[in-house]
């Protein structure tokens, strides 16, 4: 079930994606479901946003290792 999240001063979709879902992966989930805050690069503060719920297996495995978390 999607929960909702209030954005801190200065936050970007990666920063919250990472914060909330454990891996800007899913960036684009994110945006995908708040489209009214498409445009918007630096959050002001107390903006209300939808986390969706999404796949944690499908984080790529070809990321490099500095962006996988896992140390390999």
């Amino acid at each position: 079930m999607p929960k909702n999240y209030a954005t801190t001063q200065g936050d970007t979709w990666d920063l919250i994606a990472f914060k909330q879902l454990g891996s800007e992966y899913f960036m684009t989930d994110l945006i995908d479901a708040n489209p009214a805050h498409r445009e918007t690069v630096i959050f002001p503060a107390n903006v209300q946003l939808i986390i969706p719920d999404v796949d944690l297996s499908q984080t790529p495995d070809s990321l490099p290792p500095w962006k996988r978390g896992d140390g390999t």
